[in-house]
Order: C-alpha cells, then sequence, then structure tokens
C-alpha cells in the first residue's frame, strides 16, 4: 500500500489506529515515481496492483493521480495495471467519479451502516457527522459507473445489530462486503468481545446463505469458503501466513504491514534501499512465517485451524489454555461461527468440487432432498 498523505484525513474517527502514526510529509514526484518504477520491476507476474490508502488519499489533487498513471504507462509497458483505492468518500465529486471511471479505479469506500452505527465514530474533523457526505459519495460512483465496494468496522455501536447492518448495505444495492472487527485494548468502548463477534458473524451468515449466495459476495464468508476448499483465501487475516500487505508511508518509509507501524517492523527507506531488497528480504519473509510459527499450541491443535490460522497477529493479545502467550482474542467468537457453518462449507465445498457455482444454498439443498 502508498499512503500518498500519510496519516491525514478530514475525519477523526474513533477507533483508527493510523492517527498519529504518519510522518507528516507528502509524497513528492521523484519519491512516486522511485516507487512506481520499483514496484513495477519487481512483479513476477504481468498483473500490477497499486493500492492508494490513507489517511483520507483523496486529500491530494487529480493532478497527483493522473501524473501516476502517466508513470505507471511509463514504466509498465506491456502489463495489466490496476489500481485500487480506499476513501471515506466524503470528497468525491462529479470529476473525481469520472475519472475513477475512465481509468477503471476499484474504489473501497469506508462506511460503518446506517446513519446511527455510522455517525457516532465516523465523525468529521470539525466535529461533524459524515455519514450523508459517505452515502452523495456513493451516489456518485453509482452515478458514474464507477466499480465499488463497501469497508465497514464491525464495533461497539453497530454489533448487536447484526441484521439491520447487514441488510442496509443489500439494500443500498451494494455487491462486495468487507467487515473488520474493532480490537483496540486502549479503546474498550470502540471494540468487541469474542462472544459479540461470533454472534455477529453467525447472525449476518445466516441472512446471506439464506438469500444472497452468489449476489452480494462477503469477503470474510468467501475466504472461508475458500479456506475450507484448500485454496488461497484472498485475505491476509484468514491465511497462512502474512508478509503481502506491506506499507510505504509519505516519507518513504517501508513496513512490514499497514496494523505493524512501529520501529520494530521497519523495513528501511525507498530513498536508501530498494524495495525489491525490502519486501522480499530475510525480514519481512521471518514476519510473514512469524505468523505460523508463533502459534501457541492450543491454536496447534484447534480443529479449526485451517479455517482462520489464528486471524491476524494484530488481535494476538492474550495466552491459551496452556498459558501461552499468542492467542487471539476473538479465538471463541471465530470458534463459534465455524462450528456454526460447517455443514454448509461442506455442501458448498462439494458443489465446487463438482463443478456447480453455489447459488442459493437453501434452494440447492431442497433440490437434493429425496
Amino acid at each position: 500500500m502508498l499512503k500518498p498523505v500519510g496519516d491525514r484525513c478530514n475525519l477523526a474517527c474513533r477507533y483508527c489506529y493510523y492517527l498519529g502514526r504518519g510522518s507528516g510529509a507528502l509524497v513528492d514526484d521523484r519519491l512516486l515515481e522511485d516507487f512506481i518504477r520499483q514496484y513495477i520491476a519487481m512483479q513476477t507476474q504481468p498483473q500490477v496492483l497499486f493500492t492508494w490508502h490513507g489517511g483520507e488519499p483523496l486529500l491530494r489533487p487529480l493532478t497527483f493521480y493522473r501524473r501516476a498513471l502517466e508513470l505507471q504507462r511509463q514504466y509498465g509497458r506491456g502489463l495489466q495495471i490496476d489500481n485500487c483505492l480506499q476513501t471515506n468518500g466524503t470528497l468525491l465529486n462529479d470529476e473525481w467519479c469520472q475519472f475513477l471511471h475512465d481509468n477503471h479505479f476499484l474504489v473501497g469506500i469506508s462506511i460503518d451502516g446506517p446513519r446511527e452505527q455510522h455517525d457516532g465514530n465516523r465523525r468529521m474533523r470539525h466535529g461533524g457527522t459524515s455519514w450523508h457526505d459517505v452515502m452523495r459519495g456513493i451516489g456518485l460512483l453509482q452515478k458514474h459507473g464507477v466499480e465499488w465496494n463497501a469497508m465497514a468496522t464491525v464495533n461497539a455501536r453497530n454489533v448487536e445489530q447484526p441484521l439491520a447492518f447487514y441488510r442496509f448495505f443489500r439494500d443500498m444495492g451494494c455487491e462486495f462486503l468487507q467487515f473488520t472487527p474493532i480490537v483496540e485494548p486502549q479503546l474498550p468502548e470502540c471494540s468487541v468481545t469474542a462472544d459479540q463477534w461470533g454472534r455477529f458473524l453467525c447472525s449476518v451468515y445466516d441472512e446471506w446463505v439464506r438469500h444472497d449466495v452468489g449476489r452480494l459476495f462477503v469477503q470474510l464468508f468467501d475466504a472461508t469458503l475458500a479456506n475450507w476448499a484448500g485454496v488461497a483465501p484472498g485475505l491476509c487475516s484468514m491465511s497462512a501466513t502474512c508478509g503481502q500487505a506491506a506499507v510505504m508511508e509519505a516519507d518513504g518509509t517501508v513496513y512490514c504491514c499497514d496494523h505493524f507501524v512501529s520501529p520494530g517492523h521497519r523495513l528501511g527507506n525507498i530513498r536508501q534501499q530498494p524495495l525489491a531488497g525490502m519486501l522480499y528480504g530475510e525480514q519481512q519473509r521471518r514476519f510473514g512465517l512469524d505468523k505460523q510459527s508463533a502459534l501457541p499450541r492450543e491454536c496447534r491443535e484447534c480443529h479449526w485451524l485451517f479455517a482462520c490460522h489464528g486471524e491476524c497477529p494484530k488481535n494476538r493479545l492474550t495466552t491459551d489454555c496452556y498459558g501461552e502467550p499468542g492467542m487471539n482474542v476473538l479465538c471463541r467468537g471465530y470458534r463459534r461461527y465455524f462450528a456454526h457453518v460447517a455443514a454448509d462449507m461442506d455442501f458448498m465445498k462439494a458443489e465446487l468440487d463438482a463443478g456447480r457455482a453455489p447459488a442459493n444454498i437453501m434452494v440447492l439443498k431442497q433440490q437434493k432432498k429425496p
């Protein structure tokens, strides 16, 4: 990920994990060119994906992104280059959306559900609410035919209202939904517990599996099925190893992961060291493998290890039943969820193995009854 404005943002979300971690710099033209040139050169496949993140990346003007595309064309001849951008959506206008459409950007929109679930945490920096501005931005994306998905946090304000949360996204025409639990020990008033997370997942899953399989794609459910089928889940938190979500700050400093921007996870700076050397180097390789090698005994013995791989290391904040450190605080919730979905996942895996796409699972089950 590239952070063109570091941690600068026009919102001040209560649970933001990145605020205050940035260098205060902005990516200048020389750094932008160095990054694009080196990032393209280090790829081993003919497809290249650039991810623009923040802070709020739309605080940079359109001229910045037009320059980025010019450099991508210059250094990426013969390659397929795609771009995705994560934004809070409040700064979108017709000009932005036309640009995003014309250049085939995939846009992630941060929104936490209906207004009453969203506005309590996601406030403007000046103190006002943001939900109406986000919804206006989504409307503009839809108007201009921009491909977008929703990125929501599950937090203390919405975790006990799973159906209102899920149906909001379904009813607004969202086709791709990602949601992430808030686990911030310093902010218990925003965070979710393992029991809450398990109940939330089971409730949303039941609604999705009855009505929306093949119509609305929920990233966590897709990743669960992928792990069930023994293929790459496409979600780093549910993968066996880490190391594929490194981040470059606006001053050129590279860190192992967006959630580990700290001195101990600093890989170097692109102004002094080659990007490939940092991302393919021993420190990053070790960081990636530690996700698996540092699992506590209870995880290693768990029947569901294949389905979650201990989830994200940032959430491994407690000890297991043997007293070993590194246990995920959400473990009990995940176990409840995996037990709840197991029969359906077995069924959908069998459909995939037979070469059939698992549409609405309830309909398929009825069809298979004697």
